[in-house]
């Protein structure tokens, strides 16, 4: 189970905007924040939880989702209390973005696939939704043209690039405005690529 540590960081006072970033297994809140330098996300509130133990789940986002529990309900329900103090704070639908890596990236799909709303944007590195199938029943709403950016290697050890494919098009079918690249023999990271497609596609930033 999660504890509710979360660095929150940027435009602490009176933002307009709010990115969640979600870091990887064995990673940090603070290993995720550090992509922020690279983002065009200056006047953002930037929120991070960190995961108990650097990992939001124990077993592969490929395992049938009862071999994750109770881990990863108590991870989607960390984000949705995120997400319910930022909308206290007056920061609306459309200024709420998420931003993940790896399992974060998984968390990410799959938190915001089970509450489609009109965000800012989503951007997805290395990721696809969580499950040894996916389970289109768990997922509701429209994304009312919602910028989404899912990035991934091809091969990645740990992500299937049928799973991104799969994934990219169940946000499409819930009108997700979507761009997927998938780079050959990228490896397991984050690129400049990718980091460029956050800027202009999602924080609309002309580079």
């Amino acid at each position: 189970m999660h504890e509710e540590l979360i660095i929150y960081t940027g435009n602490n006072i009176n933002p307009k905007k709010a990115l969640i970033m979600l870091h990887g297994r064995g990673a940090s809140a603070e290993d995720i924040l550090s992509l922020s330098e690279h983002l065009q996300v200056k006047d953002y509130l930037l929120a991070a939880p960190q995961a108990t133990n650097n990992s939001w789940y124990p077993d592969s986002f490929l395992a049938p989702p009862a071999n994750n529990e109770p881990w990863l309900s108590s991870a989607l329900d960390l984000l949705n209390k995120i997400v319910s103090g930022l909308l206290k704070r007056g920061i609306t639908f459309p200024n709420i973005y998420f931003l993940g890596f790896s399992q974060g990236a998984c968390l990410t799909l799959e938190y915001t696939a089970r509450h489609a709303a009109g965000y800012g944007g989503i951007i997805a590195f290395t990721g696809g939704l969580i499950g040894d199938r996916i389970y289109a029943e768990k997922y509701g709403g429209n994304f009312d043209f919602t910028p989404v950016f899912i990035g991934s290697s091809d091969p990645d050890f740990h992500v299937p690039v049928e799973r991104v494919r799969a994934t990219s098009n169940i946000f499409r079918k819930m009108g997700a405005d979507l761009t997927e690249s998938i780079y050959k023999n990228m490896g397991h990271t984050v690129s400049q690529d990718e980091l460029d497609q956050a800027n202009t596609r999602i924080f609309k930033q002309t580079l």
